[in-house]
């Protein structure tokens, strides 16, 4: 009996191993389960404009239209292994691990001798030395303080150089390879863009600014100023400096030609060293980035950037310029070099749902993900109406234009016809500033709401129930975790921030479960002989097709540039290098993809 319950005890213990070590495995392939699950639904798309928590304008004597959000002239940088944002006007900066989600981070970058009601840091530039964040923002006296962190995650902060002698206007810095430090500034009609060297150790300039690049308008139609490119009321401006260096060329960017235009772009110009002092130099042909069409236009005065996988972006200023000149908003575009080293920036389809960097390219272009827009101009219907502010205004990929509702109560809302049944992947939401009230950056707003589909307008399912967010979501984004089949979608206000309930743009994305458009059958481009930056183009018009995408360069594979036209079957195109010949192509565009390219045409 004794040997028995030993070999009993024996199996017991035995088999109380196999329990816990099966019950640990079980807790194991729970926990990476989640862990998976989680990160399978995590979003892996965004949309621009960048839904981030814009303050409301600092401007003052620009209040009488009305308070609205603000910011622009942005810049990103990777530090680290998380992107740090910068913008004018904000009070502080955001940081990132996915370029998804932003925090924000409050911080008083003026020092208190030069800080006055609405002062704040504007046209920041942002540079790394070693393992230190260096900030500085835009002035003409020798009072702004040169800060740096080596953890600006944690908001921990000093100042580097207490009065940075020389002011700038749009600084930009820029560390080379070989750990010499460069800052470049301007912005002006009049004068040129100008670059320095700085001392690593005392941040004093080595000589004199070198002018880095002026202006030629009367080469490049692009940088004429205006929204028609027609150099009236004012000469163009340029602004905005930054540098890039790849395979040992220094490509320096800037904006132009002024900010409140649908033409607000970043041009490049090309050289062998970071300060161009003359020597060899070529400005590529046309703007790096820009979007003359679509929801939300212009790509100006920005920066390029690298992600976790060494691959390009261009982050610029959106404009939108309503409540003033100065309301513009942030985009973030795929970009890069190609096998020439001509640098490229991607704003085709450019307002529509891309993929982040963590996720693979889409099937089309640079990271498009392949959704179309699939409410343009639809059937809408609302709770309520303010004035003139019809409901077709939320559906008509302008924003500029907004609806409003009467009030910003609970239960306010606003539904969009798709037109038949089609699959949606995801749905943006772009808030106007209707009767805002709220001036500055003020902790603690946000936006609630509900989002429902329907096949047939009777029964009606909760898509997304935001109706506990606290978060500040102007330009919200939602990717659905997997896509759904409606026709109805509709939105019901729950809590505003400000303001009225209004919105901008309810934009639907996915497919519309038909076919795609015919292609364009006739195609032309009539370059004026009396000024070649300029040209009538021309097209048969697709039945089934919306809107229409313009791609165009100096070289038949180098078509980096697009417009995107609605409603229209020509457009008068002003943006040539007066000195080069162009390529052309068209594709149309409709709820269920494109169409095939039209063959690509010569233009002397």
């Amino acid at each position: 009996m004794g040997i028995k319950f030993i070999l009993y005890k024996m199996d017991m213990q035995k088999e109380k191993k196999r329990v816990r070590l099966y019950m640990l495995v079980v807790i194991i392939f729970l926990f990476v389960s989640s862990v998976w699950s989680l990160s399978y639904s995590q979003q892996k798309t965004y949309c621009n404009p960048i839904n981030i928590d814009y303050g409301y304008t600092p401007i003052p004597n620009f209040t009488e239209w009305g308070k609205h959000r603000a910011t622009a002239d942005p810049v990103i940088v990777n530090f680290k292994g998380d992107y740090y944002l910068f913008s004018t006007n904000q009070w502080g900066y955001w940081w990132s691990s996915d370029m998804l989600n932003w925090n924000f981070i409050s911080k008083k970058f003026l020092r208190p001798w030069n800080a006055g009601v609405y002062d704040e840091l504007c046209a920041p530039a942002v540079g790394i030395v070693g393992d230190t964040m260096i900030v500085f923002g835009s002035t003409y006296t020798r009072k702004f303080t040169l800060w740096m962190s080596t953890n600006p995650k944690a908001n921990e902060w000093k100042p580097l150089v207490d009065s940075f002698d020389i002011g700038g206007w749009d600084p930009a810095f820029f560390t080379d390879d070989d750990g010499r430090f460069y800052m470049y500034n301007g912005s002006s009609n009049t004068y040129p863009l100008y670059g320095v060297e700085l001392d690593r150790k005392t941040f004093q300039p080595i000589g004199t600014r070198m002018p880095m690049y002026y202006l030629q308008s009367w080469r490049y139609g692009w940088q004429r100023f205006g929204e028609n490119m027609d150099n009236t009321f004012l000469d163009p401006f340029i602004e905005g400096s930054w540098m890039t260096k790849h395979n040992g060329k220094y490509y320096f960017q800037y904006g132009a030609p002024g900010t409140e235009f649908s033409g607000y772009a970043d041009g490049v110009v090309v050289g062998s060293k970071p300060l161009f002092d003359g020597i060899e130099t070529f400005p590529q042909s046309d703007p790096l980035s820009m979007k003359l069409g679509g929801f939300a236009r212009g790509a100006g005065h920005g920066a390029t950037f690298q992600d976790n996988n060494k691959n390009y972006w261009h982050v610029s200023t959106i404009m939108l310029s309503v409540k003033n000149n100065f309301e513009r908003r942030i985009g973030i575009w795929p970009s890069g070099f190609d096998k020439d080293d001509v640098m490229w920036c991607n704003t085709s389809f450019g307002d529509y749902p891309h993929y982040l960097p963590q996720t693979p390219k889409g099937e089309y272009g640079t990271g498009f993900t392949n959704w179309f827009l699939l409410n343009y101009k639809k059937p809408v219907v609302v709770s309520s109406t303010l004035g003139n502010y019809s409901a077709n205004n939320a559906v008509d990929e302008s924003m500029k234009t907004y609806w409003s509702a009467a009030t910003a109560n609970k239960g306010e809302w606003i539904q969009t016809d798709l037109g038949n049944l089609s699959t949606v992947n995801a749905i943006q939401i772009n808030y106007a500033d209707q009767d805002a009230e709220i001036l500055g950056k003020i902790p603690g707003l946000y936006h609630q709401y509900k989002l429902y589909y329907s096949v047939d307008g009777i029964k009606w399912n909760v898509l997304t129930d935001k109706s506990n967010n606290k978060t500040d979501v102007p330009h919200e984004y939602v990717e659905l975790p997997s896509p759904v089949q409606a026709r109805f979608i509709r939105l019901e206000n729950f809590h505003m921030p400000t303001g009225k309930f209004a919105v901008s743009g309810l934009r639907v994305f996915g497919n519309g479960n038909g076919k795609k458009p015919d292609a364009v059958k006739t195609f032309m481009v009539l370059r004026t002989e009396k000024d070649k930056r300029s040209a009538w183009i021309r097209w048969s018009p697709v039945d089934n097709a919306y809107a229409y995408n313009i791609y165009y360069g100096i070289a038949p594979d180098k078509l980096y540039n697009c417009v995107m036209v609605h409603d229209a079957n020509e457009y008068w195109f002003k943006a040539m290098d007066i000195k080069k010949e162009y390529y052309f192509t068209i594709e149309a565009i409709n709820e269920n993809g494109v169409s095939e390219k039209f063959n690509t045409i010569k233009v002397e």
